[in-house]
């Protein structure tokens, strides 16, 4: 996948530039890269991962493209709870099939979205992984965990082939 293709995955789940958005799992930025194109220099992105090293790479390619989009990194576990404003959205990009037990990091998503906020949530569309993606969940199976957990009008976005677990996909969900 490119820079295209990870905008194209995001653009349908954004409805206009700005915003304060966080992306959970970031790792080198790829789609906070994508985030960052499609917000806009009114918005603000939180950056949030375990590995410092990769925020520090992300950082580096976030002020060689997009020098105006305000960026926070934070070193963090997204599975733990995070000090974070109230967000208008979370992209949350091939990070949730990191979690086993989903319920209780889906349920912080939602508390820290504002009434109306998106999560864009970009998956392998499989619900068998591998040792590199060990908890996947299908679309189906998103839109079911999305509506267990309170979300409302999930859709599914966008999908890309994939050499490795068949599709990703992009879906929205509002809280």
């Amino acid at each position: 996948m490119n820079h295209a293709d990870h905008v194209n995955l995001l653009q349908g789940g954004i409805p206009a530039p700005g915003g304060v958005w966080a992306d959970l799992g970031s790792g080198t930025g790829a789609f906070t890269l994508a985030l960052a194109e499609l917000i806009g220099a009114d918005g603000t992105i939180i950056s949030v991962d375990r590995d410092a090293a990769a925020l520090r790479e992300q950082s580096r390619a976030m002020q060689a493209r997009f020098p105006a989009v305000a960026v926070q990194y934070r070193t963090a576990d997204f599975t733990q709870r995070l000090d974070l404003p109230p967000l208008d959205g979370i992209v949350m990009a091939n990070a949730l099939h990191f979690v086993r037990h989903k319920d209780a990091v889906i349920e912080q998503l939602r508390d820290y979205l504002k009434p109306g906020g998106r999560l864009l949530l970009v998956e392998y569309n499989v619900d068998q992984g591998n040792q590199w993606v060990p908890y996947p969940l299908s679309y189906p199976s998103w839109e079911a965990l999305a509506r267990q957990h309170g979300f409302t009008d999930t859709r599914r976005l966008a999908a890309v082939p994939s050499r490795f677990l068949r599709e990703i996909y992009s879906a929205v969900s509002l809280r």
